[in-house]
């Protein structure tokens, strides 16, 4: 069956099963490019066995969700053996954004990670406009946060010019170019003016001008509206009691803090007959095991390692306090906190957080906020949040909560993202009178 495609979406992520909020967000703008007139949509992504090969934390394969119909997930293979020594599976990716490229369909191609997405959209751009091929294709960089503090920031460190050079030049050669939080916009500006004083380079007064705000799009749906029955069943299955437990759920690693939550909540006297649920995956996982292991309160804290999505909205919606401790750290720092505004959305008890990175635009003044690396603190905080409410102030809290968070909806963040871009306004920037593809 032949179907015209008239206008496609290409995404460059690390997509599902990835752990991370913006393997979320990439499937939000997908879901949504569906009804803005978009009549093909790709993510293009990593094959399965090369991110089990990573190490990255990944969901189980059977708790992830099904994209809709338009839709497709791409993983492209490898390109050449043995002999080269890395660079195989970003070659494997360019040569398949240039067959996209240079079909003629109108194309928008956002990268989410500047390093190695956008690097990778920079070259398949590059490659196919030389070919001679009718390529049509505007682009949208997302620097979404590790890119900046992890490649950049070090790499200007340590005095490594070619590669802070190449991330920055790529990602100023995309037709937009946006950050998910103003920190992450300060990060970039910031490290910028490093390099160009280092090496008389020319890059921040161009970050600090064309570098707009995106924040990460959220399934508001998802979260609002939750079936109580539903809630209920998912409790029940893991031997919980609504508004009994406090919850983590995030990638498990240092920089997020586990370690001090977990000794927050043993110190807590309002903890005394709560759970706490430690909820996801990562490298720091058995770390954290052996942290609450040394406490008093080990035989009250369980770690959930096969949490998918459709039970996640249930269990942040029944936990009596919700804590994201976040810290900054050399290798990772919170450019936002997709998960916050998540669990925001759903509902239960408080957030408890720290003035981390970006988390203050994700959270607003809808959260309790404690210093980062302070145990105590957390623990005062628990004691506060998980036995000393009554329900007229935990529905104050989540009232706010969920009307600060309803801002980041995956439609209002679309519509934004892409104006000029789609549709029929006279900015698209896409070429008349190019040829239509049937597949």
């Amino acid at each position: 069956m032949n179907i015209e495609i008239n206008r496609r979406l290409v995404i460059v992520v690390r997509a599902d099963p990835v752990i991370c909020g913006h393997s979320g967000e990439a499937r939000n703008l997908a879901e949504v490019a569906l009804t803005r007139g978009f009549d093909d949509v790709r993510i293009v992504t990593w094959p399965l066995d090369r991110l089990e090969e990573t190490g990255l934390p990944l969901k189980p394969l059977d708790t992830v969700l099904p994209y809709s119909p338009g839709i497709t997930v791409e993983r492209p293979a490898p390109v050449g053996g043995y002999k080269i020594p890395d660079g195989r599976y970003l070659a494997g990716v360019v040569g398949r954004l240039v067959e996209l490229f240079t079909d003629g369909v109108p194309t928008v191609a956002l990268s989410l990670y500047l390093h190695p997405h956008t690097t990778a959209v920079a070259q398949a751009v590059r490659i196919a406009r030389a070919s001679g091929l009718p390529t049509n294709v505007t682009t949208i960089a997302e620097a979404v946060g590790s890119d900046i503090t992890d490649v950049v920031r070090s790499a200007v460190e340590h005095g490594e010019f070619g590669a802070a050079a190449a991330v920055l030049s790529d990602y100023l050669s995309q037709d937009r170019c946006v950050a998910v939080s103003e920190y992450t916009k300060q990060v970039i500006v910031e490290s910028a003016a490093e390099l160009d004083a280092m090496y008389g380079t020319a890059f921040a007064a161009q970050c600090e001008e064309r570098v707009t705000i995106s924040y990460p799009a959220i399934d508001t749906s998802a979260y609002l509206a939750l079936d109580a029955t539903e809630t209920d069943r998912y409790l029940a299955a893991r031997g919980l009691e609504r508004g009994h437990y406090v919850l983590y759920l995030s990638r498990l690693q240092k920089a997020k803090g586990v370690d001090d939550l977990i000794r927050g909540f043993a110190a807590s006297e309002a903890c005394r007959t709560q759970q706490l649920v430690i909820a996801g995956r990562g490298p720091d996982l058995d770390f954290f095991k052996s942290v609450a292991e040394r406490t008093s309160a080990s035989d009250r804290i369980h770690f959930l390692e096969d949490v998918g999505d459709e039970e996640k909205p249930h269990l942040m919606a029944a936990c009596s306090a919700y804590a994201l401790p976040s810290k900054p750290a050399p290798e990772f720092t919170e450019t936002f906190g997709i998960a916050l505004v998540e669990k925001m959305l759903a509902g239960g008890g408080p957030v408890i957080t720290c003035d981390t990175g970006g988390i203050l635009e994700a959270v607003g003044d809808t959260a309790v906020v404690v210093p980062s690396g302070d145990a105590s603190a957390l623990t005062v905080a628990l004691n506060a949040c998980a036995g000393g409410l009554d329900a007229a102030d935990r529905e104050w809290w989540q009232s706010r909560a969920r009307e600060h968070a309803m801002q980041f909806d995956r439609v209002n963040v679309f519509d934004r993202l892409f104006t000029g871009l789609v549709g029929d306004s006279p900015e698209l920037p896409l070429t008349a009178n190019v040829s239509r593809v049937k597949v």
